[in-house]
């Protein structure tokens, strides 16, 4: 689950002035990015965005990719490559603890009469 501070995180309670003078974009910049679907702040009752830490976060990445020389495009195939990342990390371990149970289970049942090669405990 999200640990609190997680959960605080994603709040979205940031005014756009906020988030301008934390990340020194236009609102014209950040709009264009809301646009082309890299950051997504939530709505006010009065339609106003509201941007999270975590919305600061991405577009502080943004800056920094299109300083580096990166377009629009480039710059969402990063992201889209950052939570294909993760998304196999967490496979990864899964798969490493799936092997690791496998092993220990193998362990255990040629134990009764004497494995056939060395069982390395992991």
């Amino acid at each position: 689950g999200m640990s609190e501070k997680e959960l605080r995180r994603s709040l979205s309670v940031l005014p756009i002035g906020t988030v301008m003078k934390l990340t020194s974009l236009t609102a014209r910049q950040i709009r264009y990015y809301e646009q082309h679907q890299l950051v997504f702040p939530d709505r006010s009752e009065g339609n106003r965005r509201l941007f999270s830490l975590n919305d600061v976060d991405r577009l502080l990445e943004i800056k920094d990719y299109l300083a580096d020389g990166l377009n629009i495009a480039e710059v969402k195939e990063q992201f889209a490559r950052q939570v294909e990342a993760r998304k196999r990390s967490i496979s990864d371990s899964q798969m490493r603890k799936i092997l690791r149970d496998e092993l220990l289970q193998t362990g255990r049942l040629t134990d009764d009469d004497g494995p056939t090669f060395p069982i390395k405990r992991i």
